[in-house]
């Protein structure tokens, strides 16, 4: 019981880091495309969206290597 509450605990911290990068990603290109016209504002709309999918597809692995018990994944190298 102990062993799944803290397992629950490690996912806490990436899900949250996740999800302030993205919000600082939105923040960040919606203050540019507001500042830039034509084709930019395309451009730099897509960047955020390519950046949080590319977040959200690592916070999912981190998730899975918790579940499986691969806690410190640096210790393979």
């Amino acid at each position: 019981m102990i062993y799944v509450k803290s397992k629950k605990k490690k996912m806490i911290a990436p899900i949250v880091v996740s999800v302030i990068i993205i919000l600082y990603c939105i923040v960040y290109f919606g203050f540019l495309i507001s500042m830039f016209d034509g084709i930019w504002k395309y451009i730099l709309g897509i960047i955020p969206f390519l950046l949080s999918a590319v977040m959200v597809n690592v916070c999912i692995e981190r998730i899975r290597e918790i579940r499986k018990g691969e806690e410190d994944d640096i210790s393979k190298y």
